[in-house]
């Protein structure tokens, strides 16, 4: 392989890794809320009256659909953290693939 093929295989390789912390990041920040998700919802358990902040005013709401609406919000950060794991666990393998490519062919 020449010279320009293996720096061409670098730069791809530099590129995925940034693919993997920008993947790594955003996961990081729907784990957060996911967190900050259960935590509303185990509060609301014990709570007799429910409140939701609303363009920074704090208003009454009904619990019932308050809990409705933090399930339906948890499932869909859950089903993205699982999108960007499956994202990340593909662009980890083209990595692999590619970085034995340039390390065979430094031999």
């Amino acid at each position: 392989m020449a010279d320009k093929e293996s720096e061409e295989k670098i730069m791809q390789l530099q590129l995925l890794e940034q693919n993997i912390q920008n993947f790594l990041m955003q996961k990081q920040q729907f784990q957060v809320q996911l967190t900050e998700v259960d935590s509303a919802l185990e509060n609301l358990k014990d709570a007799k009256k429910a409140y939701k902040i609303i363009a920074n005013i704090m208003v009454d709401t009904d619990k019932v659909s308050l809990e409705a609406e933090l399930k339906q919000k948890k499932e869909v950060l859950e089903l993205r953290i699982k999108n960007l794991e499956k994202q990340e666990e593909k662009i980890r393998e083209k990595s692999q693939k590619i970085q034995k490519e340039v390390l065979g062919n430094m031999e």
